[in-house]
């Protein structure tokens, strides 16, 4: 289940935190309670993603950006995640969480967040590319930061991250198009119909990107 309550937690000690400029650092503080573990008695990694939005919602309340999307009746959806575990979280740790912004290009905002052990190591590492979207597509970032009071031109992205967004850019897309004996867009009882040739490669468009 979806962990409402503690981001509702999250969102109420914040509440009369000092406003945050784009690119500072957010930083919340959690705990690994028994529901959050995996059949290892750790933290799963399933999990991890989840709580990081734990930090993300406050980072982006703070800045401004959840009271800009309830005015203009937007949204906000992930639509790519870069992720790294180094170190076990177990039952009652307590994990510092960071979260900033560190910088979008035409389409997508790109956020950073790690998770930190009370002997501090780093436990995770993500970066999230995230959207702002609306019923007609995605809004430029640019836009974003306008109406937001930022800088528009964004700060130079690590040279790793830049790396995975080429990478992302050469990704196909809808992707394992082999052929497979049992879709499940297939109805029931008809045989299914194999093939060795491909679909042409499909390039997403912004709408279908935001839906993701």
């Amino acid at each position: 289940m979806y962990p409402f309550l503690r981001l509702a937690k999250e969102l109420f000690l914040i509440r009369n935190a000092a406003p945050l400029a784009t690119g500072e650092v957010s930083v919340t503080r959690h705990i690994c309670w028994p529901w959050d573990l995996d059949m290892f008695a750790e933290l799963n990694n399933g999990r991890v993603l989840t709580l990081y939005d734990l930090g993300r919602m406050p980072m982006a309340k703070r800045s401004g950006l959840l009271a800009m999307l309830k005015r203009e009746r937007w949204g906000f959806a992930i639509a790519g995640a870069m992720v790294r575990y180094r170190q076990r979280i177990k039952l009652f740790d307590r994990i510092e969480m960071r979260s900033r912004v560190i910088g979008w290009d035409h389409r997508f905002l790109y956020i950073e967040q790690s998770m930190w052990k009370t002997d501090g190591a780093c436990a995770s590492h993500a970066v999230y590319r995230a959207a702002v979207t609306s019923n007609a597509g995605m809004i430029a970032p640019e836009r974003v930061m306008q109406i937001l009071g930022s800088d528009e031109t964004s700060p130079a992205l690590p040279g790793w991250v830049a790396r995975w967004i080429e990478t992302e850019a050469e990704r196909p897309w809808p992707p394992m198009q082999e052929p497979v004996l049992a879709p499940l867009h297939r109805a029931p009882g008809i045989a299914p119909e194999i093939t060795h040739e491909l679909p042409p490669e499909v390039t997403p468009d912004l709408a279908e990107e935001s839906a993701a």
